[in-house]
């Protein structure tokens, strides 16, 4: 009953702390198990309904399930956070640049292998704190309303980028970064094809919305080491290869 309360009260200051994006909150919400379900949240007239949350079990793990289901700890901080020694489109050593030590090792044998194919990519965004992800997700909601910001944007703490082991990557010369048109480029096909040799995968692939909730994204790659060679030559996601139950049910 304690452990119960503790991922209620979690779940609930996960979601009010979602300033400008939750202004309603359904007084019936009621505890089921380890999750709660809200409903009727809005920060609009219209009402939004979003699916139970859970608590990560594993934050620290490299096959870390984290979407609109499965939530980061508020308070998770990856403790391996380096600098991986790959170009991005931006000189600053910050935030966003970082990953966990495991991957930037990865991301950068993969960058030197696609140069050695003629293809050169760069960083975008890396890691995501939940205090950045709160930021970002209140502008998105201030441009385009809650429903359509979260279709392409993480509610804090629901962004696998808090990982430390996801990167959005592009080509060189920075056009289509984290766009729909990347997905025509050659480095996108490149990734598409080989991202899996190095640990990665496309973690939101075309025609996996309803499992991944989210728009296919083919500038997004996760890490999750040697399962991914498995996972890319199957053509599923993260969810289907760890018997995940799909965001939409």
């Amino acid at each position: 009953m304690f452990k119960n309360s503790i991922r209620v009260f979690l779940v609930i200051f996960l979601i009010i702390n979602v300033i400008g994006c939750t202004k309603n909150l359904d007084k019936s919400t009621q505890p089921k198990s380890s999750k709660i379900q809200q409903k009727n949240v809005s920060n609009s007239p219209s009402k939004t309904k979003i699916s139970a949350v859970t608590l990560t079990s594993y934050p620290a793990s490299i096959a870390a399930v984290v979407n609109k289901k499965y939530y980061m700890p508020v308070t998770y901080v990856p403790k391996d956070l380096v600098y991986p020694n790959v170009p991005f489109l931006f000189s600053e050593k910050i935030e966003k640049r970082k990953m966990r030590k495991e991957s930037a090792t990865a991301l950068e044998r993969m960058f030197a292998a696609a140069q050695k194919d003629g293809i050169y990519l760069s960083g975008v965004s890396a890691y995501r704190s939940y205090n950045t992800q709160k930021v970002l997700f209140n502008n998105y909601v201030k441009r385009d309303g809650f429903e359509k910001a979260r279709t392409y944007s993480a509610i804090p703490g629901t962004s696998e980028h808090q990982t430390g082991l996801a990167i959005d990557v592009s080509g060189r010369d920075g056009k289509c970064a984290a766009t729909s048109c990347f997905a025509n480029t050659k480095e996108a096909a490149w990734l598409k094809n080989n991202c899996g040799k190095y640990g990665f995968i496309i973690r939101y692939p075309k025609g996996k919305e309803s499992i991944t909730g989210y728009k296919y994204e083919p500038w997004h790659i996760r890490y999750v080491g040697n399962i991914s060679t498995a996972i890319q030559n199957r053509g599923i996601t993260l969810e289907e290869y760890l018997q995940v139950t799909p965001v939409s049910k």
